[in-house]
């Protein structure tokens, strides 16, 4: 029994330790080739200590993209979108968690089958429809077309099927009032799968490409990962400087992760099992 145990312990270190390994490898040379010049990124054999071109590729994302205006533009249309977003999915899985409604499951099923609906099938009418707002080139027509996202709600309606229907009703037995019910009895609860639902939702626009690209005219109103793609040339790139705004762009994604990591896992499994 003991060698079992031994021999399985062994196994799930190896494994983590691969994991780890496939994790962190890419990411080192990443940091690594941030500060090294296109050529020696390119050199055989790779660059694997960091070199001396840190702040030439640095003044090359600001002049070049104004990085810094760009980082300030994706960290506020990220955060703003999160707390639209959340609200709305919170909001949403509230209703088709706690209410019964004529139409509920047929709407709520129509709803789930934006899961497999291609983004790309949508570009076009939310394009034409922001053209008419005279939206083009504003944060608005980043932020609000997917406020209402899919599996933000999903999450949200699973996690808060699990309140029980006597804790609300008592308190409408009190007098409180709906929003109040939903604010001070319905979200205290739900704080693990709030932050994953906030995980997921700033991750989802912080790393968004194809939308901001296609309504977003100006480089002074790129995001990230526009500006960064814009440093790409038809005769020459210079990858020392994406790479050096790649790792850049890769912090507040981990700042956000660890600082809400503690109820991701609980978020995540919140309404799976049901007792």
């Amino acid at each position: 029994m003991n060698n079992r145990r031994a021999g399985r312990s062994i196994l799930l270190t190896s494994g983590l330790a691969i994991g780890l390994a496939v994790v962190a490898i890419p990411l080192y040379w990443v940091l690594v080739a941030a500060t090294h010049s296109s050529q020696e990124i390119f050199d055989s054999p790779p660059p694997l200590l960091p070199g001396g071109d840190l702040l030439t590729n640095l003044n090359t994302l600001q002049n070049e993209a104004h990085f810094g205006r760009v980082v300030l533009n994706s960290l506020g249309i990220a955060g703003v979108y999160t707390l639209l977003a959340g609200t709305v999915c919170t909001l949403a899985g509230y209703g088709f968690a706690t209410y019964r409604f004529r139409g509920r499951e047929i709407l709520f099923g129509a709803l789930m089958l934006g899961l497999i609906v291609p983004a790309q099938i949508t570009l076009v009418p939310l394009f034409r429809t922001m053209a008419e707002l005279h939206w083009l080139n504003t944060y608005q027509a980043v932020v609000l077309p997917n406020l209402a996202l899919p599996f933000g709600i999903f999450l949200m309606r699973q996690s808060m099927a699990g309140l029980p229907k006597e804790l609300l009703d008592s308190g409408r037995i009190d007098g409180c009032g709906e929003l109040r019910l939903f604010l001070r009895v319905a979200l205290p609860p739900m704080r693990p799968a709030l932050a994953a639902l906030a995980i997921f939702l700033f991750l989802y626009q912080w790393n968004d490409f194809v939308w901001p690209l296609i309504v977003l005219r100006s480089d002074t109103a790129f995001t990230i990962p526009v500006a960064l793609a814009s440093l790409q040339g038809l005769d020459e790139t210079d990858y020392g400087a994406i790479l050096a705004g790649t790792a850049i762009a890769a912090v507040p994604m981990a700042v956000v992760f660890l600082a809400l990591q503690r109820h991701f896992v609980s978020g995540l499994l919140a309404g799976a099992v049901k007792e």
